[in-house]
């Protein structure tokens, strides 16, 4: 659980899984995965029957790698956290802020799982999973992950407030890499239960947060925004990220990152920044290119026609005619 109280002794956190529910999860899971290794050795015996010792072994060890580390990395990766097992006990894998996971968090899990779950047949993630105070194993506490209850009966999914369309992208160019995990869960957690807190006691907490987060982020606080509507603005440019990032979306070719209350290319002007004024483009003017006379129609000239002469004496030209 989170450490912030409420003044109303209201404790924001989540809902963190138990063991056994966490056992009977893996349990599933390794069914299917183990079901689908023996069912790919069998064919894989057949293909590699006729390579040598060395070869068989080496494609068996690849297989076991694949199967049994590969799939569970990325079915974790793909679903943000919900594996078979999981999905049918209603258990989701979040990072410790409560955001989904990346592959990363996947990697450390399924690496820190060999050994965990399979080396020693779960007895590491059972004995980790009862000492931890929110039923972490190894491989969540070096991945810095959790694993929480989705569904819990009489409870109500609360989803983040969107934040005002005044301020909507106007943090895009903020770093947040300096905000701690905890932080962000706290922000989170706040926002979600914002609604059920007395409005003095929500106020200041919204206060204490937004100056933590301002602490950490190195930037000034925007002027004229409320603190709650600024943590609002903040949480959801960073979910923006991280389904950027889950995505794979590509920025365009040129563009950076925009300093902080910078206008950014293609989103909205910073609170109290003028608005840029952006005249239309106007296509250049080409002239014609200049065309050619068209060659005049070719009209056959008559033959001239000889005209009759007058019979007229011989001129002496030297030469005697014949006898």
């Amino acid at each position: 659980m989170s450490d912030l109280v409420t003044g109303d002794a209201v404790v924001l956190g989540l809902r963190p899984a138990r063991l056994p529910s966490r056992a009977l999860a893996i349990l599933l899971d390794l069914v299917v995965y183990v079901a689908g290794y023996l069912i790919v050795s069998v064919g894989l015996a057949f293909s590699i029957a006729s390579l040598d010792g060395a070869a068989q072994a080496a494609v068996s060890v690849a297989a076991f790698l694949l199967i049994l580390v590969g799939v569970p990395i990325a079915v974790e990766t793909l679903s943000h956290g919900r594996s078979l097992g999981k999905l049918a006990c209603g258990l989701r894998v979040v990072r410790d802020d409560g955001g989904p996971i990346r592959f990363r968090h996947a990697l450390v899990r399924g690496a820190f799982g060999v050994v965990e779950l399979l080396m020693f047949f779960g007895s590491v993630a059972c004995i980790a999973s009862l000492v931890s105070e929110r039923g972490r194993r190894l491989g969540d506490v070096f991945a810095g992950t959790l694993v929480i209850r989705e569904r819990v009966p009489g409870a109500r999914v609360m989803p983040v407030p969107p934040p005002p369309p005044w301020l909507a992208g106007r943090f895009g160019g903020l770093d947040l890499s300096a905000v701690p995990d905890g932080l962000w869960l706290a922000i989170r957690q706040y926002l979600t239960r914002m609604n059920q807190l007395d409005p003095q006691v929500g106020a200041a907490m919204a206060v204490r947060l937004a100056d933590d987060l301002v602490a950490r982020t190195g930037a000034p606080p925007p002027v004229g925004v409320p603190a709650a509507a600024f943590l609002m603005a903040v949480v959801h440019e960073r979910q923006s990220r991280d389904a950027a990032r889950a995505f794979r979306q590509q920025p365009a070719p040129g563009a950076g990152p925009v300093p902080y209350g910078q206008p950014a290319p293609v989103a909205p002007v910073p609170y109290g920044q003028p608005a840029p004024v952006v005249m239309p483009a106007v296509a250049p003017v080409v002239p014609p290119a200049p065309v050619a006379p068209a060659p005049a129609a070719y009209v056959p000239v008559p033959a001239p026609v000889p005209v009759p002469v007058a019979d007229q004496p011989p001129r002496a030209t030297g030469f005697a005619p014949p006898a």
